[in-house]
């Protein structure tokens, strides 16, 4: 999986390997658009990551940091794509810490099961009606 020393690999290639994104034109505009921090600071699509740097990416409400422990441009299956980078201790317990909270603060709110029925219907109306 180790990356060949003729061609220099590029961020976007290795997240796109890594599945972080699905396609590496997503992975270019996480990185251009200032979701993807190398080593604390925003960076290009074509920087050439290092074994040992740290990556700060952001995907939808989570943070993650990882260190990059390998460079491949090829994308594999999951297993392989994980041995690519390690995430840090305090951004595992930072994102399940928020997936908790999500998860608490979706259970408060009442659960609809989408339209009203027919009946549901006329006795919002007639509260409406008795109200007004």
């Amino acid at each position: 999986m180790p990356q060949a020393d003729d061609s220099k690999p590029r961020l976007d290639k290795w997240l796109w390997a890594a599945r972080f994104f699905k396609t590496r034109s997503l992975a270019k505009q996480a990185v251009e658009g200032g979701k993807v921090h190398y080593n604390g600071a925003r960076t290009k699509p074509s920087k050439e990551p290092k074994v040992g740097d740290l990556l700060k990416i952001r995907q939808g409400l989570d943070d993650l940091e990882v260190e990059i422990v390998a460079i491949s441009e090829q994308r594999r299956g999951a297993p392989e794509a994980q041995r690519l980078y390690r995430e840090s201790d305090t951004s595992i317990k930072k994102r399940e810490a928020a997936a908790a909270q999500r998860k608490a603060l979706r259970g408060n709110s009442p659960a609809t099961a989408g339209r009203p029925t027919k009946k549901q219907r006329r006795d919002i109306r007639h509260f409406h009606d008795q109200n007004h």
